[in-house]
């Protein structure tokens, strides 16, 4: 039997094996390889414990004969407010609020020096955390995949460092940092656009939402 066959009175031609074979492994290696975007930076973490204990065995559950109740959760509730422009994104669950800022409205390009429109964005952000009597704050910084791993990881941590020093200007010592600069880790879009790379490329600082 050749490549080309006969079906219905039509000639259909087909690829050989072999070539067949290597554009599926293809197509597995692409998937298996592409990015995996995190919404949520490293190490903030939301407590889905149920606030009271249910007794799974109390009689007044009413639960037909034989069923069990499943354990018991808080759903996690996600607000993300975002400007227009993809500039400024605010996230609010139920235990944390973050601020992401892109890189492009705090530093010039590969630079670690904040800008004069910088300032008011911070001073902003240092405001809510005032509002809601932070004193625990994590300032994360990241970038895209372009340039060296290493390279990345040295510019997150001076910019999330930069804006560090920012905040605690208006805060006082009375507010404890984690300051981590993680490089092109954690995309929370595909680094193969412009658009992508430009949301990857920011600061973010998180902290706990008052009770």
């Amino acid at each position: 039997m050749t490549a080309t066959q006969m079906t219905r009175g039509h000639r259909v031609r087909r690829a050989p094996r072999s070539a067949a074979t290597a554009a599926v492994a293809l197509l597995l290696t692409a998937a298996l390889t592409a990015p995996v975007a995190h919404a949520d930076p490293p190490g903030v973490t939301e407590d889905s414990s149920p606030p009271v204990h249910i007794d799974t065995g109390d009689p007044d559950l009413r639960m037909v004969q034989g069923a069990k109740l499943a354990p018991s959760k808080v759903l996690n509730i996600k607000s993300i407010v975002e400007a227009d422009d993809g500039s400024e994104r605010r996230q609010d669950t139920n235990d944390n609020v973050t601020f992401a800022l892109q890189a492009e409205v705090l530093f010039g390009k590969d630079s670690a020096e904040l800008s004069s429109d910088a300032l008011s964005r911070i001073g902003t952000i240092a405001a809510e955390i005032k509002k809601q009597n932070a004193t625990s704050l994590r300032v994360f910084g990241f970038t895209d995949n372009l340039g060296s791993a290493g390279h990345g990881l040295v510019l997150s941590k001076k910019r999330a460092t930069a804006v560090q020093q920012e905040l605690a200007k208006d805060l006082g010592s009375s507010v404890g940092f984690q300051i981590r600069g993680y490089g092109e880790q954690y995309p929370i879009a595909d680094n193969g656009t412009e658009e992508g790379r430009k949301k990857n490329r920011r600061v973010e600082v998180s902290f706990p939402r008052a009770s």
